[in-house]
């Protein structure tokens, strides 16, 4: 029942998107308002299909209806409730149902938030762009992706269980959904600008009727990147929350190219300017997340946070090619009517920073996109396996990304179009000093390296370039007899609240990456022993055994906390799992992780335990970094004061004046 109930929900998505997609073509070509108006209510019935497949793949998990294929693979009868809930996103084909899911609440709520606006042209094109979008997912389900497959032969007694890995933390529940929230979001706006280059209405008025969409699913994919990284700090046992793998570039790609135009997209709305270079990021972007799926789903790399081998990987890489072609050739296509009316009066002044800004997030994008794609054409000529590590990486982006510091912290202070002389000077000359004191005090407390010290510089020149701008914004709304907290609520604000966050996360990134420490140690069961300041002493090793896992532990006293790594056996999983210890400060964090074979004791023979001790400065603090960040993308688009262009026409776009399409009499 539950697979006959989640194939209704996909076939009522799919057939909804098909129908919403017609009935806007015929009424755009035929110019029926009357039809356009009908066809926004095709989102909701999508949403509503994708949300009956949904109910009944949790129903199968709940249940362990061990006839469908996908729960028999994904869920035991010993897995914990929680993890009963997880199992939807927690292989291939549910990944799926997920995005679909996802997609689908994008789209209704869009034709919700513009259901005055259904006849409008823009707004048409841009929910059938959407929906084609759907469609193709729900395709995708109703072919080599189908989660409610039925079980082949005999109806197994119990399933085999998630992935060992995908029940051994709660971040689970969080990581893939704000990831996908993230991923996904991209898709409005980038079917706006299609919708914007299909009609030939160019203008900026969609950039602002989208911006809310883009924060959003810019800070989604940046809580989603956070929460990734400490999920694999947390479970994997290596010491470390980012090591370059396939997987996490392909979320980073997108996060850089939506950063860099969050950026320039400012400067379109306030001059008019760069409208090819925002239409390339916004295509290059969702193009990324497409490209970032056809990468984690297809089996054409290794990686553990990779899914197994597919055959979605034809139909993902056509998809990307269409997606690129389309956005390409409609640029093209509309080039003349993009060009722009200005320029860039000088580099000294806010745009000019802009671009710049915008190239180095290029060129950064460029070293990620290489050294995660090059290994697979590498492959595909002389078939010789090619790994690009962590070398190369670094080698490019750490001077990338001190640049970026150093352009957090000059842009926000130049002014648009020219900047007066001594204008930079004055609004800088603070800031500047506490970089050089921060440079100073590390050295003389004895911090040594060019890359930390440059990193701790730079960040603290822009945190107090960015702190500086939130004070002035505070003192301002004192004077306007508001609470002073009213000035940091909206767009200019909040991103300097982001760039502190992102200030944070480069100074743990440079702390723990360049004074972490890294032993392993092998102690009997009472012995002690000291390592970079903290005094561990192994107090037992002993076996335990829970519902829905088993294994040997080691109970480990250091300095006054209790530490308990353990080796683990979960139902269903043959291999054994190493899970970690971690006791984090805001100072530094200490992290215990079997190293090696644990040993229970036995009479005349103390037990032992091999561990991998890493002590590491500062972690803490990305997560908090992060925090900041998407708190303050979230603060960005809080209702606050906004200018509103004059529509004397009433034109469908009321926040910013937009080209029209012919010309409109107004009144006598």
């Amino acid at each position: 029942m539950n697979g006959l109930v989640g194939h209704i929900g996909v076939l009522v998505g799919l057939l909804a998107c098909v129908a919403g997609v017609v009935s806007t073509l015929v009424g755009l070509v035929g110019r029926r308002p009357a039809l356009l108006e009908r066809a926004r209510r095709w989102p909701y019935v999508a949403l509503g299909g994708v949300l009956l497949a949904v109910a009944a793949m949790e129903h199968a998990l709940l249940t362990h209806d061990f006839t469908l294929a996908y729960v028999a693979a994904n869920n035991s009868r010993e897995t914990p409730l929680l993890y009963d809930v997880t199992g939807m996103w927690s292989a291939l084909q549910g990944s799926i149902l997920l995005w679909v899911l996802v997609l689908c609440g994008y789209l209704a709520f869009t034709a919700y938030r513009f259901r005055n606006r259904a006849s409008d042209p823009v707004v048409a094109v841009a929910l059938l762009t959407t929906l084609a979008i759907a469609g193709f997912f729900f395709a995708l389900m109703l072919g080599p992706a189908d989660p409610f497959a039925a079980t082949r032969g005999a109806i197994p007694a119990d399933g085999a269980g998630p992935n060992a890995l995908l029940q051994d933390n709660t971040l689970v529940a969080f990581h893939p959904v704000f990831l996908y929230l993230g991923y996904v979001g991209f898709t409005v706006p980038f079917a706006f600008a299609v919708a914007s280059l299909v009609t030939g209405r160019v203008g900026e008025g969609w950039l602002v009727q989208t911006r809310r969409f883009t924060v959003v699913a810019w800070a989604c994919l940046t809580a989603g990147i956070a929460l990734g990284a400490w999920w694999s700090y947390q479970v994997d046992g290596w010491g470390g929350f980012w090591g370059w793998d396939p997987v996490e570039n392909a979320a980073l790609l997108p996060w850089l190219t939506g950063t860099a135009y969050l950026h320039s997209v400012m400067v379109q709305e306030r001059r008019g300017i760069l409208r090819i270079w925002n239409l390339s990021l916004l295509v290059a972007t969702f193009s990324l997340t497409i490209l970032g799926t056809f990468l984690t789903r297809s089996g054409v790399i290794q990686s553990e946070h990779a899914f197994s081998a597919s055959g979605l990987g034809p139909a993902l890489i056509g998809m990307f090619a269409a997606v690129v072609a389309v956005g390409v050739g409609l640029i093209a296509w509309r080039g003349d009517r993009l060009a722009s009316v200005g320029g860039i009066d000088a580099p000294a002044s806010r745009e000019g920073a802009f671009l710049l800004n915008n190239l180095l997030f290029a060129g950064f994008a460029l070293v990620v996109l290489t050294g995660t794609v090059f290994p697979l054409f590498a492959q595909a000529v002389d078939g010789q396996a090619l790994t690009i590590g962590r070398p190369f990486f670094d080698a490019f982006t750490v001077p990338i990304g001190l640049a970026l510091l150093l352009m957090m912290a000059v842009a926000p202070a130049l002014p648009w179009r020219v900047a007066a002389p001594g204008v930079l000077r004055r609004r800088l000359v603070g800031p500047f000093w506490v970089g050089t004191l921060t440079v100073v005090g590390c050295v003389a407390a004895g911090i040594r390296g060019l890359t930390p010290l440059a990193a701790f510089g730079l960040g603290a020149f822009a945190a107090a370039s960015a702190l500086r701008q939130l004070y002035l914004a505070a003192r301002a709304a004192h004077r306007r007899g508001l609470p002073p907290w009213r000035g940091i609520v909206g767009r200019a604000n909040g991103g300097m609240v982001a760039h502190i966050g992102v200030v944070v996360v480069a100074v743990g990134l440079a702390a723990s990456s360049s004074f972490g420490h890294e032993t392993s140690l092998t102690m009997r069961v009472g012995q002690a022993v000291r390592f970079d300041g903290h005094e561990l002493r192994l107090l037992a090793v002993r076996s335990f055994h829970r519902p829905s896992r088993s294994g040997l532990e080691a109970v480990v006293r250091v300095d006054h906390g209790t530490f308990r790594p353990a080796i683990d056996e979960f139902t269903g999983n043959t291999s054994a799992v190493g899970t970690p210890s971690v006791d984090s400060g805001l100072v530094d964090d200490v992290y215990l992780a079997p190293g090696g074979g644990f040993t229970p004791g036995t009479p005349g023979h103390p037990g032992t335990a091999t561990l991998t001790v890493v002590v590491q400065p500062l972690v803490v603090w990305l997560w908090i970094g992060a925090a900041l960040t998407a708190g303050g993308a979230l603060l960005a688009v809080a209702p606050g004061r906004r200018r509103r262009a004059t529509d004397p026409v009433g034109a469908v776009i009321p926040e910013l004046a937009d080209e029209l399409p012919r010309p409109v009499t107004v009144g006598r």
